[in-house]
């Protein structure tokens, strides 16, 4: 009996220090046929953790649709391809480093762009733009507004040092993420298609390299830590956080560019998330061969560390290539040529397995595919709230109207979440990538790079909310992907791929759940309707403080083309006597909105409603007047509603509006601040309207003439009538002087 007890002990601390399941452990004896020893234990551990594997959310992950004629890549990559004509292609991808950046945000973001752009230069791409997706507590927090700063400081940091320009991205601050902030980094590459790689291992006895930084502690268990609980700003136990040198990643991009570009290897793969381990068994595994490794070969920082340690030490700034035994040579060359510290360190093979030595010893040997491809999956079942239908009541009868329509528009353009963000890019340099030409940086409903040597371009942009999918995910889900590609069509550019990032609480829990699957059937039913396939993402789970959740949060990152530039349209008014349009119709639609917290501190209610054909329709109508040349200015209705839109045209142009619009038929301030969906407000010349009537008649579209560019100051009727230099100095609100 005793030594029956010992033996559960044991194993129960085994899973313990692992983060396994008793299941998960008896499978582990199935792949192996024995115990597992301590390495190998670390290996499953790294690989089988939730920010692994994707455990929880691949069943759930599978109804999005991923193809369309122009995808080359979708699911299942370092990062998602389309093909975008003329011999290129665009790759892209979004991921999160939540639980770091909570630690130490100035690394944790910079790590999380160092991360997330070698996903893209491990298929070929120049990493050309980088955009951001934020989450933070209450502004009002000292705290908070530290890692805000910080976060940002990281981000530029690590952007201007490799020279990939951040063009755009979001940034919110409510209470659900106080304890636990969202950091998503999204990178976007161009590349040739004839030059693209993807990482895989398939060639008995070609050569492993690992090329860039020492391997060292930084990191070992971060997978894990990443599919983990937070537990208060004072209580955070966590591995040691990467720290990232974007001076080695420049050279890194350059020299394996140029190892594309000369043809000298047959794959590669970053060390992100679980390191050494991940690259090579997920190599390994899509080859349908085996890798063996001598780890007394890998160039290290720190003495002793262990064969656990090194595999899946998270240091930054080094990949994984696999060449032909004949390449070493020329491919040692290009990388002395950079200063990049390169060794060979295995070699492929025909068996299967993953074969760790130190020397002649064998330390570890586990089949390749049982870590990247067999992780047992968490078939979960999801439940309604039971509070649900109680958030999503909203009598408007009990909401009082605003005494002074002036006074509430600037407290709400003050709001951080609608105010200018200039303090987050304020550090971010305006580069130009080889190849391209940075025209429309952050600050607009989305940032555009042209293509050199081609009249193309290419539009950008990541959109979510929060608040929309805690009342209503699936709603919210929806919403998300309408307003990401509402953005794109503002510019011009036809949305062509998604890449999404879903930030969720723990899954184990049945009402997280339901609101992860709601989320990514709204998701889906949108992407179907605008025929806009996802091609890439991350699901970063177990987003929760103390036991409780963060809002749901699908954030999506959308990437759009513009086939002829000289098109281009910004929000800002620029002509005086232009006629302002609304496309779309303004509805009595309150709950959820900036407002309704702003002013009367309520997140309640049903988020907007959402007709996807009526959106698809004002979304063609802008985009078709746009290519036509007969629209002087275009911006989306969101955050803030009408009233916040118009302000925005109005500082940003500095230039003003007298707006006559009609208040008998919905209250004013759902009028002024309701967010219903499908509204985009255009400007453009009296002699341009028959022509925008004509387009609007096509697409069966509501129209609506707002009033006329001119003066100095914002007039709505009778409701609101504010100098433009009063609205800038609300709505340029800096967290340097909070």
């Amino acid at each position: 009996m005793e030594d029956i007890n010992k033996k559960e002990g044991t194993l129960k601390r085994i899973l313990e220090e692992n983060d396994l399941t008793e299941d998960e452990y008896q499978k582990i004896l199935e792949a192996l046929q024995r115990e597992p020893n301590n390495t190998e234990l670390g290996l499953y551990s790294a690989m089988w953790s939730e920010h692994c594997s994707y455990k929880s959310s691949k069943p759930v992950l599978s109804i999005f649709p991923t193809q369309a004629d122009w995808v080359i890549f979708g699911p299942g990559e370092n990062a998602g391809v389309i093909d975008i004509g003329d011999g290129l292609a665009v790759v892209m991808k979004i991921e999160s480093h939540n639980h770091p950046s909570a630690v130490e945000p100035f690394h944790g973001a910079a790590t999380g762009s160092g991360g997330v752009v070698r996903d893209i230069l491990a298929m070929g791409a120049r990493p050309v733009a980088l955009l951001g997706s934020l989450r933070f507590g209450r502004f009002e927090d000292s705290h908070v507004k530290y890692l805000a700063k910080e976060v940002a400081k990281g981000l530029a940091f690590y952007g201007n040092n490799i020279e990939v320009p951040t063009m755009g991205g979001e940034t919110y601050f409510l209470d659900s993420y106080h304890g636990n902030p969202l950091v998503n980094a999204m990178c976007v590459g161009l590349v040739k298609k004839d030059d693209i790689v993807v990482a895989v291992a398939g060639e008995k006895d070609s050569v492993v390299i690992l090329a860039g930084e020492k391997t060292g502690r930084d990191g070992v268990g971060s997978a894990s830590f990443a599919s983990r609980e937070l537990e208060g700003e004072e209580k955070i136990e966590h591995p040691p956080i990467p720290q990232g040198n974007p001076y080695l990643e420049k050279q890194i991009i350059e020299a394996c560019l140029e190892l594309v570009e000369k043809n000298l290897i047959l794959g590669m793969q970053d060390l992100g998330a679980a390191g050494l381990i991940s690259s090579s068994c997920e190599m390994a595994s899509k080859g349908n061969c085996g890798i063996e490794l001598d780890l007394s070969l890998v160039p290290l920082k720190e003495k002793g560390m262990t064969p656990r340690e090194i595999m899946l030490s998270e240091t930054q700034e080094r990949m994984l290539l696999v060449a032909k035994p004949d390449k070493k040579e020329e491919i040692g060359e290009i990388f002395n040529k950079y200063g990049i510290e390169y060794t060979e360190i295995g070699k492929v093979t025909s068996d299967g397995i993953l074969r760790l030595k130190k020397k002649d010893k064998i330390v570890a040997e586990v089949p390749a595919k049982s870590l990247a491809e067999n992780v047992p999956l968490r078939y979960y079942t999801g439940k309604e709230p039971a509070d649900i239908k109680e958030i999503q009541k909203l009598n408007l009868e009990d909401i009082a109207q605003p005494a002074d329509f002036n006074d509430t528009l600037l407290k709400i353009l003050s709001s951080p979440n609608i105010c200018d963000k200039k303090w987050m890019f304020k550090d971010s340099k305006q580069i130009s990538p080889k190849g391209t030409e940075s025209v429309l940086f952050p600050g607009d409903d989305a940032g555009i790079l042209k293509i050199k040597k081609s009249k193309k371009a290419v539009a950008l942009t990541t959109d979510g909310n929060g608040r929309y999918c805690y009342l209503n995910p699936f709603s919210g889900g929806k919403i998300a992907v309408a307003e990401a590609a509402r953005n794109l069509s503002c510019k011009g550019a036809t949305p062509m791929a998604i890449t999404d990032n879903l930030n969720f609480g723990n899954p184990a829990k049945e009402e997280i759940f339901w609101q992860l699957e709601e989320s990514v059937k709204g998701i889906s039913e949108a992407c179907e309707a605008f025929d806009i396939p996802v091609i890439s993402g991350n699901v970063s789970l177990n987003n929760e403080s103390n036991g409780k959740a963060i809002y749901p949060t699908p954030v999506i990152g959308m990437a759009g083309i513009i086939e002829d530039f000289k098109n281009v349209c910004t929000m800002s008014f620029k002509n005086d006597g232009d006629l302002v349009i609304l496309l779309g119709k303004n509805r009595e639609e309150l709950g959820g909105s900036e407002y309704l917290k702003v002013i009367h501190n309520i997140e309640k209610g049903l988020p907007p409603q959402l007709d996807l054909n009526l959106e698809k329709a004002v979304q063609d109508v802008c985009r078709e007047s746009i290519q036509a040349g007969i629209i002087s200015s275009a911006h989306d209705c969101s955050d803030g509603g009408l009233a916040v839109t118009l302000a925005e045209c109005c500082i940003t142009g500095n230039k003003g509006i007298k707006a006559d619009i009609d208040t008998d038929e919905i209250r004013s301030d759902a009028l002024l601040f309701g967010e219903s969906q499908s509204r985009i407000v255009v400007s453009l010349s009296e002699e341009n309207i028959e022509n925008l009537k004509a387009i609007v008649d096509k697409y069966e579209v509501p129209m609506q003439v707002l009033g006329k560019v001119e003066g100095e100051r914002l007039k709505i009727g009778s409701l609101i009538d504010i100098e433009i230099k009063k609205l800038k100095m609300s709505w340029e609100k800096e967290i340097e002087n909070e």
